[in-house]
Formats: structure tokens, C-alpha cells, sequence
């Protein structure tokens, strides 16, 4: 089975091809350019660079976030557009879940671990799993504890106590690079910081085929973004209405 991945959910984004379970080919975009400048054209790229038809792939591969969300928007239209052509089946993938499954290379059944994501605004994008029994890239690998949300690093840090009574946690992505050093000093004893993660497309390709023969994929339209939070742009949006609202409010002495 032939698989092709694309992850936008950050700024540089990434590109995978696999092949039988095993990874073919993977690269990162060009950080300087908009997806939509690059996409469909990195796709194309990677896959002439193999001597791939797009007609020879069987399965696509999609973050569905949380992440940027014109980033999101692009890489899913991307995708449904291509899997529209070819008639192929999509499997959606939690970002989150892709890092925490790189995360786990070398953990051990019971282990703890963490997805953070740079969610800006000094908050991270997070989930929690434990490694299950599951052989890797399987759905039965992580076992989820929290899903995905989004808060301040010290009150996630505080909440995983709680909900794993303080056993040692393994973190990977660029929000705990980000927040290395709260990690360390607030983590539990025996915790660890996993930032040297692959192109995250390399992983989704790899978990791609295990979710589709366990009855993980859609089709094109069947595609979910996963969000988290609203944009920017509407909070902003609904501020500047309330502040106009209530400047336009009479005051109590008129």
C-alpha cells in the first residue's frame, strides 16, 4: 500500500510518502512560503522525485490539526482535492497523537506521554496518553488520557499531576522545546524532553495504514479539522464589537 502525507499544521509543514509500512521518502517545506503558495506543488514534487503517479497512491494522509488554521484549511483542501481526483479513502490525523507516537520510540508499556504544541500566546496545544500494548503506529499504542486542549504550560504540568499522580512524564514537540526549562524544573522526577521529532507527515504516513485497516479513514468530505480554539480573527472580531457596543452605550448621567 502506497501512502502519501502532508502535515501544515506548522509554518514549514512536511511531506511523506510510505510504502508497506515502511517510509519511502519525507521532507519539510519551504518556511519562507505560504502553504498555499507551495501545495499542491510539493506533493507533485515528492512524488515525480519517486517516479510515483498520483494515481498509484492508495491512501492519503492529513493533519487535522490543532494548528494554524489557514495552514489546516490549505493542507485538508489539499488533500480532499486529490483524493477527490483519485477516488482514494483519507485518514485524518491528531497532530498531537503523531507526536506523542514519535515521542514513544523506546518507551515501555505504561509510560506517559505528552504532546505539546507552540500554541503562541504563551499557551501549548497538549495531549496526554499512555503507551498501550500495541506494536507502534497502531491505534492501540497510546492510550488516551486527555485529549487534545489548550492552556498555559505550568497549569497543564499541574493538571497532569493530578490525573497521573506524578509519575515521570516524556514530552515531545516544540512547545516543550519551547518551555524546556519549566519542564525540567516542575515535571516530575525522572521526566524527559523529546525534541529531535522526524517531519511529523513520516509519522502520520506510518500510522496511516494501521487507522485504515482498523476502520480509521473517510472519505474527502469526511474530513474533520481539529481546532481546539477559535481563530484570531474572530476574537478579535467579537472585541472590537463589544468595545463599539459600549461606546455607543449612554452613559448613567446623560
Amino acid at each position: 500500500m502506497r501512502v502519501l502525507a502532508l502535515d501544515t499544521t506548522a509554518r514549514a509543514g512536511s511531506a511523506a510518502l510510505v510504502e508497506d509500512g515502511r517510509l519511502v521518502d519525507h521532507r519539510t517545506g519551504d518556511a519562507s512560503r505560504t502553504h498555499a503558495e507551495r501545495l499542491p506543488g510539493d506533493l507533485l514534487g515528492i512524488l515525480a522525485d519517486r517516479g510515483w503517479p498520483l494515481a498509484s497512491i492508495d491512501l492519503f494522509a492529513v493533519a487535522s490539526g490543532p494548528g494554524s488554521f489557514t495552514g489546516l484549511r490549505v493542507g485538508i483542501a489539499t488533500i480532499q482535492g486529490l483524493a477527490l481526483v483519485e477516488r482514494r479513502p483519507v485518514v485524518a490525523v491528531s497532530a498531537l497523537e503523531a507526536l506523542a507516537q514519535a515521542g514513544s520510540a523506546g518507551a515501555a508499556m505504561g509510560d506517559h506521554v505528552g504532546a505539546w504544541m507552540d500554541a503562541r500566546r504563551r499557551d501549548v496545544f497538549t495531549a496526554l496518553y499512555r503507551v498501550g500494548e500495541g506494536p507502534r503506529f497502531s491505534r492501540d499504542r497510546l492510550v488516551e488520557i486527555e485529549g487534545a486542549s489548550v492552556g498555559a504550560p505550568a497549569s497543564v504540568l499541574a493538571r497532569w499531576a493530578d490525573r497521573t499522580g506524578g509519575v515521570p512524564l516524556i514530552v515531545a514537540g516544540d512547545g516543550a522545546v519551547l518551555y524546556r526549562a519549566l519542564l525540567e524544573s516542575e515535571a516530575p522526577p525522572g521526566s524527559r524532553v523529546v525534541g529531535d521529532i522526524p517531519p511529523l507527515a513520516a509519522t502520520i504516513g506510518l500510522m496511516a495504514a494501521p487507522l485504515w485497516r482498523e476502520g480509521g479513514a473517510t472519505t474527502a468530505a469526511g474530513i474533520q479539522p481539529l481546532y481546539v480554539r477559535r481563530p484570531d480573527a474572530e476574537v478579535d472580531r467579537e472585541h472590537r464589537a463589544a468595545a463599539a457596543a459600549g461606546a455607543g452605550r449612554p452613559t448613567s448621567g446623560s
